[in-house]
């Protein structure tokens, strides 16, 4: 997809062209235009964003207008990104209405071109008003972090026959709703295989295998910058985290012992 603009019938010729769809998180206008240059297809302002970036213990405290905050200063950094945002735990669950009201706000206000939901069948009425609205929609399946209440921890899903099944079921379920792609979140990879083989429109896949049509994960994860944990589903490609402390010692150790500011430092 970075080789021209993209939209949502992209991702589906991506598909049927047999060509990896790469996505990842952004939060701010620095690391959106990173990722952007890097050539990156997609850009999500993820609701993992409480977390990295504004220190929760999980993704449900996470506003409406903190998303919008950084979905916006993801439009600044790339421009030209195809930019999808993640509707915030209660904005757009408590009514129709006000999910339709929310996801407008993050097109209009924050200008992203696709809102995820998480969910399956459940959300089929919400999908296609919000597609007839004119809104893209992409959803989420398997493990959903925004349920964390009541599942209880966060696991691998699609282990029984059941799960399986049921998966299948949601997969059809939002594709005939309208959606233009789907997430799947944490499953066995044969059973992503599966769900991915069994749709028209691509499955991107975070820790449910290499069959997905595409992947995304957490710039955070990748680049070394959350260091409390490593999920399972993720590499990281540097260890910026510890750079940046090394970085940061040094300035002080510079300041303190009066090597910082140097002559072609001052004026």
């Amino acid at each position: 997809m970075s080789k021209g603009k993209t939209n949502v019938r992209t991702f589906r010729k991506r598909k049927e062209a047999g060509e990896k769809i790469v996505m990842i998180t952004a939060c701010d206008a620095p690391s959106a235009a990173a990722a952007f240059a890097a050539g990156i297809d997609v850009l999500l302002v993820g609701d993992s964003l409480a977390m990295t970036v504004l220190g929760y213990a999980n993704t449900l405290p996470l506003t409406m207008e903190e998303a919008l905050h950084h979905a916006r200063a993801v439009r600044r950094g790339a421009p030209d990104a195809f930019v999808i945002f993640d509707m915030p735990f209660m904005s757009y669950q408590v009514s129709m209405e006000e999910a339709l009201r929310n996801a407008g706000r993050a097109v209009k206000e924050a200008g992203a071109n696709a809102v995820k939901l998480e969910g399956g069948a459940e959300l089929v009425p919400l999908i296609t008003r919000l597609v007839d609205c004119g809104i893209p929609v992409m959803p989420h399946l398997g493990l959903l972090p925004q349920r964390i209440q009541t599942s209880g921890t966060y696991r691998i899903t699609g282990r029984t026959d059941a799960e399986v099944e049921k998966l299948l079921s949601d997969a059809h379920a939002v594709e005939a709703a309208g959606a233009f792609a789907l997430v799947l979140e944490c499953m066995p990879a044969e059973v992503g295989r599966r769900i991915s083989e069994a749709l028209t429109i691509p499955s991107i896949g975070i820790g449910s295998g290499i069959n997905c049509d595409g992947q995304v994960q957490v710039l955070h994860d990748v680049l070394g910058l959350f260091e409390e944990f490593t999920p399972k589903h993720s590499r990281r490609y540097a260890e910026l985290g510890k750079l940046t402390r090394e970085a940061l010692k040094h300035y002080a150790d510079d300041v303190r012992n009066g090597a910082f500011p140097g002559p072609e430092n001052s004026f």
